[in-house]
């Protein structure tokens, strides 16, 4: 039988090492690869002015941001991020709405998902994946005597998604739009939703996802060229068919740090959607697995955490972090996967790691309230307050 040890207990760490560590390590290593995924295209292009450290330096800008806004979420105790989660997702409804206004929302590539303020831009559907989980998490936790039930419990998160992917798709956003049904579905199975509707809402939500992609031609071509990307290597098929060559170029460890021919202007988006690609090239297929290793090791402390959290009876702290675990672990899957030609190509960055202000900035912030759970469940096996 164990007994209660007040020294071991004051002697534990204010944070997990696991949690921390590879944490700290997917962004300073994401800030390398950004410097040397981009330098080619940051030489060779006026917007940039020439200069080759241009995006290393917003880069590295957007994460001392990101940490200070990591240290100032850090001091907010769980309690109120519950009390205002319900006004954070309807302020990034509202922004998700801002950003279709014409004149307002700022185009990229046919997608008009940023804001512009100056020479920053805003883009919503990153911090809205955040707000979702803290939403999802306080819905589920308010409505645990009703989850099970479909008019009481399943209805009203649903009709909520719908609107926020309806808004979503009108961007588009498909990627976004899957990760946060990903993270609202997710947390309601957490939460106790009922084993059979959940069964049957995989099966309307697979038929749903093959209806849109299906009703879409941009997507459809997606499709096309993801399973056959040879056989129009130099239209559909040529992001993934380069990205396919990296991986083959890049062997076992690589050719070396900075050596990436692909990103020589033939692999679209190297330092954002497609860097794990150049990882590969660089790294070979030991820094792949070193970037799964961390990734498989954050999503699995978040879950650790959110039990750990559930024993002490917060709810509302575990299914936060676990929310949190299948942010990243659902997006890092998806990312990998259209890198590696597992997935049809899409919009979403590697989290943590790619090139990107709002998607740094929001998952600084995450990984705050991560650790805030983390903190808190401490403190209160020690006997402490919060």
């Amino acid at each position: 039988m164990s007994h209660w040890n007040p020294v071991a207990r004051s002697a534990s760490p204010e944070m997990d090492p696991l949690l921390l560590w590879p944490a700290i390590g997917l962004l300073l290593l994401g800030l390398v690869m950004v410097y040397s995924a981009s330098i080619a295209m940051a030489e060779g292009s006026r917007f940039t002015g020439n200069q080759s450290a241009y995006f290393l330096i917003r880069h590295a800008i957007f994460l001392v941001f990101g940490f200070g806004a990591a240290a100032a979420t850090f001091q907010v105790p769980l309690r109120l991020w519950q009390q205002v989660s319900s006004w954070l997702f309807l302020a990034g409804f509202v922004l998700l709405i801002v950003v279709l206004i014409p004149h307002i929302g700022r185009s990229v590539n046919g997608a008009q998902r940023w804001i512009g303020f100056g020479p920053i831009n805003l883009q919503p559907s990153e911090f809205m994946k955040l707000f979702a989980v803290l939403y999802a998490a306080d819905y589920t936790t308010r409505k645990l005597s009703d989850i099970a039930s479909f008019r009481r419990g399943f209805v009203p998160m649903a009709s909520v998604m719908v609107l926020v992917g309806a808004l979503l798709l009108r961007e588009p956003d498909f990627g976004a739009f899957v990760v946060i049904v990903s993270i609202a579905v997710g947390i309601l199975f957490l939460g106790g939703i009922n084993a059979r509707l959940f069964s049957a809402l995989l099966v309307v939500m697979a038929v749903a996802f093959v209806i849109l992609i299906w009703s879409s031609p941009y997507r459809r071509e997606r499709i096309f060229g993801f399973m056959d990307p040879w056989q129009d290597a130099y239209g559909k098929g040529y992001q993934l068919s380069h990205a396919l060559i990296a991986f083959g170029r890049g062997e076992w460890f690589g050719v070396g740090l900075g050596a990436s021919v692909e990103k020589l202007f033939y692999l679209p988006e190297a330092h954002t959607d497609f860097l794990l690609a150049v990882i590969a090239e660089e790294l070979g297929l030991f820094g792949v697995w070193v970037v799964i290793g961390l990734f498989a090791l954050l999503v699995e402390r978040a879950f650790a955490v959110g039990r750990q959290a559930l024993a002490l009876d917060r709810v509302y702290g575990g299914l936060v972090a676990q929310g949190i675990g299948i942010w990243l672990g659902v997006q890092g899957f998806i990312n990998m996967g259209v890198n590696m030609g597992l997935l049809p190509t899409k919009g979403l960055t590697l989290p943590l790691m790619s090139f990107g202000g709002s998607g740094i900035v929001a998952n600084c912030i995450t990984l705050a309230i991560l650790f805030r759970v983390d903190w808190e469940n401490r403190q209160l096996m020690r006997g402490q307050p919060v």
